[in-house]
């Protein structure tokens, strides 16, 4: 082996400032170990931009570069939920009705899937009966609930929560409606890390997909495209699921999210329990890796309603403002800019029936 053996008369502090430049002038291109370098935090406000492959910044000229950024965002997301399923969890479905009960226009199932290997999921199906008796296919929707003590059983009338019943209502109106648990929350407590889950949200997201994997099966439903519905928790868990998974063509979320650096005022305590992200510890505040601004421009160019109440204070309706700014940039780099629909109902933490309506004529529009 040669060594390097430094002349004499070659100052100490050259050496030292020579090896000093040396790090900071490639630092920008590799991390240790010849490892790709972090990419740059983009703005969450300003959408129309991203990096490339070599951390450049670009602006965003076309929707060609605009995936390219939002490839950048499912991959942030990815770092803080943990990496979505692969199609090896994919097992066979192997639906089982529990329970059937008649509910006039619609029966209700309490059913169970298998999501993945050793893990299946209790849900509600409500299926109108005329779906069953007239041979005829229906669109479908994911009724996602909130944080309640009885989970799933509140999206369908079974919750004593009537500004809740949105399944029950969806149904009546002629939709098939799967109503998934969210996990640890009432009667579904699937092992995280035996499943190998880095959080609680990512296993809502894959049980949701195999939920729409569900409603694909039925010879009464509709399968060229899905509504999701949920207020609170599952109005954020109706945005994750339809990031993933584009066979979500209207999403419609209620008080389901702010901006991270908005909530609580940045107390995100609320956000990193088991059932949620506990990886969002591991970055300060303003340096999240991916943001709701993010996350809804990521939508684009389905349709997405979102009520944000003046009275809501879990979720501020002025950083839901924010958000919807940001995201408009890629809804009209789309030509759709009304595709993205914001309503601000004089309520609190509630989902209002005048706002629930507006919702469904969404999806009567655009889902029938």
């Amino acid at each position: 082996m040669r060594r390097f053996n430094m002349h004499p008369n070659v100052p100490v502090t050259w050496v030292v400032t020579l090896a000093v430049f040396v790090w900071v002038r490639f630092d920008g291109c590799l991390s240790r170990a010849g490892e790709p370098s972090k990419p740059p935090r983009l703005e969450r406000t300003n959408l129309l931009i991203y990096a490339n492959q070599h951390g450049e910044v670009l602006p965003v000229k076309s929707i060609t570069d605009w995936q390219k950024r939002r490839a950048l965002i499912l991959q942030a997301m990815q770092t803080v939920m943990g990496p979505l399923p692969a199609n090896d969890k994919r097992c066979s479905l192997e639906m089982r009705t529990e329970e059937e009960v008649d509910c006039g226009a619609f029966v209700r199932r309490f059913v169970s899937y298998a999501s993945e290997p050793n893990s299946r999921v209790p849900a509600y199906l409500l299926i109108p009966k005329r779906a069953l008796t007239a041979g005829i296919k229906l669109p479908a929707v994911l009724a996602l609930h909130q944080t309640h003590s009885l989970g799933q059983k509140v999206v369908v009338g079974l919750g004593n929560s009537s500004n809740d019943e949105y399944g029950v209502e969806l149904a009546k109106r002629g939709y098939v409606v799967l109503a998934p648990p969210y996990p640890l929350l009432a009667n579904y407590h699937p092992d995280l890390k035996a499943l190998g889950y880095q959080s609680g949200t990512m296993k809502a997201i894959w049980d949701n997909i195999r939920g729409l994997d569900v409603l694909e099966s039925l010879p009464c439903v509709r399968t060229n495209g899905f509504g999701a519905i949920g207020h609170s928790l599952g109005g954020h868990n109706s945005v994750y699921t339809a990031v993933f998974d584009e066979r979500l063509r209207v999403v419609v979320s209620s008080c389901g999210f702010d901006s991270y650096i908005d909530y609580m005022d940045g107390n995100i305590k609320g956000w990193t329990s088991e059932r949620y992200m506990p990886r969002l510890l591991d970055h300060p505040l303003r340096e999240i890796p991916f943001d709701f601004h993010e996350m809804i421009g990521a939508l684009a160019p389905r349709y997405c309603f979102i009520s944000a109440p003046y009275g809501d204070t879990n979720f501020k309706w002025h950083s839901v403002d924010e958000i919807a700014k940001a995201a408009a940039q890629i809804y009209q780099l789309y030509g759709a800019r009304d595709r993205l629909q914001v309503e601000h109902p004089d309520s609190g933490h509630a989902f209002p029936r005048a706002v629930r309506e507006k919702a469904y004529h969404l999806f009567d529009e655009h889902l029938r």
